[in-house]
């Protein structure tokens, strides 16, 4: 027997959640204080009775996406006592020490659509914190964000991001976790670069996610069908860095949601297939003080500022210290591959798209440097952390780099190579502290040792069943 009328469950408008969630986002642009939103946020729980619980989500180590439902009559009550287990997380604690705090950021809230994430939910990012309560090292968007937080308060520059997050639409859900069972990735659509017929799959997903992007206050730009057969690309604005790498996750959850919905697989695997371009995640840099692009120069080469090349030569100096950060999954040295756009050189370039640093066209607002050899599976905050320290505060290239610059160098073509540069590399573990770099390497060289060390031209199953971003618990342990 059905029952009406039971349960009258929040559910707002998606004009009217835009609204809520670019309001909420300014309140985080304009650095209110935290003791002020947190109050806010929590008087609107409590007088908001249609919501039933508030989506606590956190990132670990390789950049897995966690989320805990509590109840919010719970949280309300609770909200500075919240504990989980963190050695069930890979990267995370060890068991003998594996309680963890979970801190909630009340400006990082989000008001979601209730037809896509179900009805009387809202979500806040959660900083993961000691037993003591102080910032736990392995949670990088706690890094992210004490770093941006110091060069705002000491210097004040605030750091800009955009992100272009490609990924693949396939047949059926769940198509990664079966892949290993003999079940290849199949196309939705082979229409191409920007074309794909009104009303068919992958437009029906690409119009969907967008609206749920919007909605949720992302600032959309365009989106449209990538050069792959079923490949797709919704970007929006540019926004400061924790703010972005917050979208990055939020828009690879959404993906995979409205994908589910249709009975497809929303896959960030950077070479899930080959013979065909691969998924990148271009990351758009600039940096501001005082509502001046001090990446802009008018007379500078390619229109960059001084401040600006020597950001990006840092970058190229550090290039293969960084490269386990920005390629962290065996699948992603697929993509660098030479035949596909591939951002596998290391050198920057106005027009050459091999090149890992691209300067786009900018004007005195837009004028910004694009890295362009990140993968759409790297953890966002760490790498978004590791290339603005890197810009800003990473070693100098040596004086006699202009003559090694006259040739082409490349990053790794292997994991294994990747992690054995980043093992070796003092600079990635004053980057990230020593701890933190030593776990790193070890769950990225256990996923390496799970898969063929040859690449080969098929993509093998253990690179698909391992895989950090897709896999799970269960199938990890199928070995």
């Amino acid at each position: 027997m059905e029952y009406s009328g039971l349960r009258e469950f929040l559910e707002i408008p998606y004009d009217r959640l835009e609204e809520m969630n670019l309001e909420a986002k300014q309140l985080r642009l304009d650095r209110k204080p935290a003791e002020k939103i947190q109050e806010q946020r929590m008087k609107y729980l409590a007088d908001e009775k249609r919501i039933k619980a508030v989506t606590v989500c956190f990132t670990d180590l390789e950049g897995r996406f966690h989320m805990l439902d509590y109840d919010k009559k719970f949280l309300l009550k609770a909200a500075d006592n919240l504990t989980f287990d963190g050695s069930s997380i890979r990267g995370f604690s060890q068991q003998q020490e594996s309680d963890l705090r979970l801190a909630i950021d009340w400006s990082a809230f989000y008001w979601l659509p209730a037809d896509v994430f179900g009805p009387g939910k809202v979500l806040a990012f959660g900083e993961v914190r000691e037993r003591d309560g102080s910032p736990y090292a392995a949670d990088m968007r706690s890094k992210l964000k004490r770093y941006t937080e110091a060069l705002h308060s000491k210097r004040g520059i605030t750091c800009h991001v955009a992100n272009e997050i490609e990924g693949f639409l396939f047949k059926g859900r769940d198509a990664e976790r079966h892949f290993h069972e003999g079940r290849p990735f199949e196309f939705i659509s082979t229409g191409g670069y920007y074309h794909s017929l009104p009303g068919d799959t992958l437009r029906q997903f690409i119009d969907t996610a967008a609206e749920v992007q919007r909605a949720m206050g992302f600032g959309n730009e365009k989106d449209h069908p990538e050069v792959a057969p079923s490949q797709f690309e919704m970007n929006y604005t540019y926004t400061e860095a924790v703010v972005a790498a917050d979208q990055v996750q939020l828009y690879k959850l959404l993906c995979r949601q409205v994908a589910a919905r249709l009975d497809c697989t929303a896959s960030f695997l950077p070479k899930p297939v080959t013979g065909v371009n691969g998924n990148g995640m271009h990351t758009n840099m600039s940096i501001t003080k005082d509502g001046k692009n001090l990446f802009h120069a008018k007379g500078g080469q390619d229109g960059l500022s001084k401040m600006g090349w020597e950001f990006i030569e840092r970058i190229l100096k550090s290039a293969n210290d960084l490269c386990l950060i920005l390629n962290s999954s065996v699948n992603s040295y697929r993509r660098l591959d030479p035949h596909f756009e591939a951002p596998n050189q290391i050198k920057a370039s106005a027009i050459d798209r091999g090149s890992m640093v691209r300067i786009p066209l900018g004007n005195e607002r837009s004028a910004r440097i694009e890295v362009r050899s990140i993968a759409p599976d790297a953890n966002p905050y760490m790498a978004i952390y590791a290339l603005f320290r890197t810009g800003l505060e990473g070693p100098d290239p040596d004086a006699g780099d202009d003559s090694k610059r006259a040739r082409t160098r490349f990053l790794p073509d292997n994991i294994l190579d990747a992690i054995r540069l980043f093992k070796s590399s003092r600079y990635a573990a004053e980057l990230l502290g020593e701890g933190v770099h030593e776990k790193y390497a070890a769950v990225k060289l256990a996923a390496a040792e799970r898969s063929p060390k040859l690449l080969g031209t098929i993509v093998k199953s253990g690179e698909v069943q391992f895989h950090h971003d897709v896999t799970n618990q269960y199938l990890w342990n199928q070995f």
